[in-house]
């Protein structure tokens, strides 16, 4: 089957999910295009059961397609630099310190937490994980997927300033996040041990060099923006510095996530404000959410196709069950440590550490890291576990959030 096939096949699949989310579930789309691939999963391993191969039909079509690449170095461009358009950036600077510490020393203490968890629940069930593969696992789980969340933001009625710091996190956090499995994941290939400063200097090379090529980037791309006004022209000036900067992130050796994520911010605030006229601003706003849609419905039928090839042994399923509660926990801890030492500086809203414990969905950017890693005997538990936690989280977490921001809302209508 050509790539064009394969592509064909999973657009119709995504438009046809689509179509029957919105003519009868009436879900959010990530849902329930998300149920729906999860539904004709099941249904496909009952027909393999049966006697047909769904399984080796799924197989090769995702063995042409390269996941991680697709989504880390393509598809997570466009979702976060669409995503951050819409962010308020005075209200972003207002909770800067909130936000910068929960993407940071929240990803590390989750990281941490959820490793030495899972090497703990791992070797309790007899599953022998070295603990640097368990730390990999909590590196990969840790960060909230901006996908599924800004998905639910869209249709949930937060107060606006939690509605930030949610937005907020989960754009800058799943590039820390990156980071950190980058790191992890270079030293177990290369069998270094992990020292002070070659942590530090990733870091500030990644993620301190993502947000300062993102502002010039974002500078560039105003710059021609402004002297044009023509909304096909300036559409195509967006695509070409989501593309073209994205790329060139890597070459760099910057972090391409979070230069999206602050291009995006410059874009969507000066840029909207300054250079746009408004049937420009308008129609870039159709088109990008066209984008967003698309691409988000598109992953989640990729990824509904993984669990026909991923192998289905009982202790893996234990594991990930087990997970479950020691995530939630986990991000109980890592939302709640930074923002009760930053309540001296500045109180966060009420009720704030509780949505966003909830409201912390784990989705597409974990499975992706999750398939990313080279084969070993750890490989299998690892992306059975995370897939087991991404479904609990877009089903059960997702389906029940907009009831709790309900809830929320109706305490501080003010916030």
């Amino acid at each position: 089957m050509s790539l064009f096939a394969i592509f064909a096949l999973l657009m119709t699949i995504t438009a046809l999910f689509s179509f029957l989310n919105e003519r009868w579930f009436k879900l959010p789309t990530t849902i329930g295009v998300m149920v729906a691939s999860l539904l004709a999963s099941i249904i496909l391993i009952i027909l393999s059961r049966l006697g047909l191969n769904a399984s080796g039909w799924a197989f090769s079509i995702l063995q042409r397609i390269d996941f991680n690449a697709l989504l880390m170095k393509g598809m997570l461009s466009f979702l976060l630099f669409a995503g951050a358009l819409h962010l308020d950036l005075d209200s972003l600077l207002d909770r800067r310190w909130s936000i910068l510490t929960l993407a940071t020393v929240g990803v590390l203490i989750s990281t941490f937490m959820i490793g030495t968890a899972s090497w703990l629940i791992f070797n309790a069930i007899g599953l022998e994980v070295p603990f640097v593969y368990a730390l990999l696992f909590g590196a990969l789980i840790s960060p909230t997927d901006p996908i599924a969340v800004l998905g639910l933001l869209k249709r949930a009625k937060m107060p606006g300033t939690l509605e930030t710091m949610i937005t907020g996190e989960s754009l800058f956090n799943d590039g820390v996040g990156v980071v950190v499995f980058t790191l992890v994941l270079g030293f177990i290939a290369g069998g270094h041990e992990m020292s002070l400063w070659e942590t530090g200097k990733l870091f500030f090379v990644e993620a301190i060099g993502g947000v300062i090529y993102g502002i010039l980037l974002g500078l560039l791309g105003y710059l021609f923006l402004k002297s044009v006004d023509n909304y096909k022209v300036e559409a195509l000036l967006s695509l070409a510095l989501v593309t073209g900067g994205y790329a060139l992130a890597g070459f760099l050796h910057t972090s391409g996530p979070i230069a999206m994520v602050v291009a995006g911010l410059f874009i969507g605030n000066r840029g909207r404000a300054f250079a746009m006229s408004d049937k420009t601003r308008e129609r870039l706003d159709d088109f990008w959410e066209l984008m967003d849609e698309i691409l988000n419905a598109l992953l989640f039928v990729m990824i509904g196709l993984e669990v026909l090839v991923l192998d289905l042994m009982r202790p893996y399923f234990v594991a990930g069950f087990l997970l479950i509660p020691t995530v939630l926990i986990s991000r109980f801890f890592s939302v709640g440590i930074p923002l009760s030492l930053l309540r001296y500086y500045k109180a966060p809203p009420p009720y704030t550490i509780r949505i966003m414990t909830w409201g912390g969905l784990r989705g597409g950017v974990s499975i992706a890291l999750a398939l990313s890693l080279p084969l070993s005997p750890q490989r299998g538990l690892i992306l059975m576990s995370t897939y087991i936690i991404v479904i609990f989280a877009i089903l059960v977490q997702g389906l029940t959030f907009g009831r709790l921001a309900r809830w929320v809302s109706a305490k501080i209508p003010s916030v």
